[in-house]
């Protein structure tokens, strides 16, 4: 059974800031970005699976709302977080980057992959110790449906 193209949108997102300066490692920024993020979730512009919050770039794992396309709901964080900053630098790089889930294996091994970034990195010793995490317990939505099956 082929899935419609509205069915298979789960991704995983990596954007980085410009020049890859260390925006995240000053908490109020940090803070900032998550708020963003869960703003946007709260619209209902996509659902957030798991996030991690690092000094220079964040992971994500979403599914867009079904009238919001993937650049749209990356545009909603960056520029919605830029917007908020008021920085008269550049603050992202132009692009981001995605990757597509596809199987439940996958979409488990990037909840694995995005929560544990902060452990290999050498921040914190566990996940849940990363304040900017979905491991931290920040609210979050379920495997999508079409995962599941």
């Amino acid at each position: 059974m082929r899935l419609a193209p509205q069915e298979t949108r789960t991704y995983l997102i990596t954007a980085v800031t410009a020049q890859r300066r260390r925006l995240f490692q000053v908490t109020s920024t940090a803070e900032l970005l998550q708020r963003t993020i869960l703003d946007y979730r709260g619209q209902g512009k996509f659902l957030l699976h798991a996030f991690v919050i690092m000094p220079d770039h964040f992971h994500a794992l979403i599914t867009p709302a079904p009238d919001v396309s993937l650049e749209k709901a990356v545009q909603f964080i960056k520029g919605g977080f830029s917007f908020r900053l008021k920085s008269k630098l550049d603050v992202w790089m132009r692009s981001f980057n995605e990757s597509q889930i596809m199987s439940k294996e996958k979409f488990t091994s990037c909840v694995k992959y995005i929560e544990e970034n902060p452990v290999r990195r050498g921040l914190v010793s566990t996940p849940q110790a990363h304040p900017f995490s979905s491991a931290a317990g920040a609210p979050l939505d379920r495997m999508p449906l079409h995962l599941l099956g």
